[in-house]
């Protein structure tokens, strides 16, 4: 997959010296960077945070010898995500049941608790993460099967655009090392049926999945399913989730169908999830889960749905001290 993205194309390269607005000004770009190559936007802030405290512990003289401090920076922030990419694995194999990308709401929808820090007004625009095609939901999900190696290869080149002469020097290896990295998560892409469709097509499929599973509507259900479905719930030990994936259509429908009667009160809407049309759950004015879909041809075939806690903080209703913010233990869990 090879997609145009707007922070590939806010390179910038060859600066005469490192003026303070010319390193800060990288910030965006490497967010959007270490996001895309962690998954995690908490985990994202932290590596690009390491990145910016060894750019200012060296001295100034060190400083004015690095002819592009926005390479430098990348490089620092790629080899700061590989070694997060490598402990992350032993974390996660800790984790209370699946574990699934942070979702990320509309830049309109986006409040504080996320890559601003805290509060509870609008993020900084300049922290917002870019969405689109490389960091939809099915997309996040097909790149947590890759090595890091792979993933930095194939996100620095892919999505970014960076030749493989540069993504070498990154990530430690040759360059026709790193082409092969790339190429293997290139298959790793097209075997994963990492789907997404139109957006309006998509759009009409959410809402219809939404008017059936308020009406509990099994029948109805079932029909906008895959028959091969799977329903996968990241509670993170937190909030109630299933702790394995619910597997096939009609068990999917009858799963939402019998937590729809056990939690009348939760409000469903339809939001844009990762730049794709997808739903929110809300309990209380508190956003308590997150659901992005995956598509096989018309119907859906995997829903995602986070109600960690500590993944929706940038969502309405959230972030620090949220009452209700990890709604009722019932909704989504079993």
């Amino acid at each position: 997959m090879s997609t145009p993205s707007e922070p590939g194309d806010e390179r910038s390269d060859a600066r005469p010296e490192p003026s303070l607005s010319a390193v800060v000004g990288e910030r965006r770009r490497l967010i959007n960077l270490a996001y895309r190559m962690l998954g995690s936007l908490a985990e994202a802030e932290d590596a690009v945070q390491e990145t910016y405290a060894r750019w200012y512990a060296m001295p100034r003289s060190r400083q004015e010898a690095i002819a592009s401090p926005g390479a430098w920076l990348t490089t620092v922030a790629a080899r700061v995500c590989l070694d997060v990419l490598g402990s992350a694995r032993v974390r996660r194999e800790r984790y209370v049941g699946e574990w699934i990308p942070e979702p990320l709401p509309d830049r309109t929808e986006w409040v504080g608790g996320g890559a601003a820090g805290g509060g509870d007004g609008p993020v900084d625009p300049a922290d917002r993460v870019t969405l689109d095609e490389s960091v939809n939901m099915a997309f996040l999900v097909v790149l947590e099967s890759m090595t890091p190696a792979e993933r930095v290869a194939f996100i620095l080149h892919d999505v970014f655009r960076y030749p493989f002469a540069e993504v070498a020097g990154i990530v430690g290896r040759s360059a026709p090392a790193c082409r092969q990295l790339a190429a293997s998560a290139r298959r790793r892409v097209r075997e994963a049926r990492a789907q997404t469709g139109p957006s309006a097509e998509q759009a009409v499929l959410v809402r219809d999945f939404k008017e059936a599973w308020e009406a509990k509507d099994i029948e109805a259900l079932v029909g906008l399913l895959d028959p091969e479905a799977a329903l996968i719930t990241d509670g993170g030990g937190l909030a109630g989730a299933a702790l394995r994936p619910v597997e096939g259509g009609e068990r999917v429908a009858q799963y939402l169908v019998h937590f729809a009667e056990k939690v009348p009160a939760l409000v469903l809407l339809e939001r844009t999830v990762n730049g794709r049309p997808g739903l929110v759950a809300q309990h209380a004015g508190a956003t308590v889960t997150v659901a992005a879909f995956g598509l096989a041809g018309d119907r859906v075939h995997r829903v995602w749905a986070v109600r960690n806690p500590e993944k929706l903080r940038p969502w309405p209703g959230n972030g620090p001290g949220a009452p209700g913010a990890g709604g009722p233990p019932q909704s989504w869990g079993g």
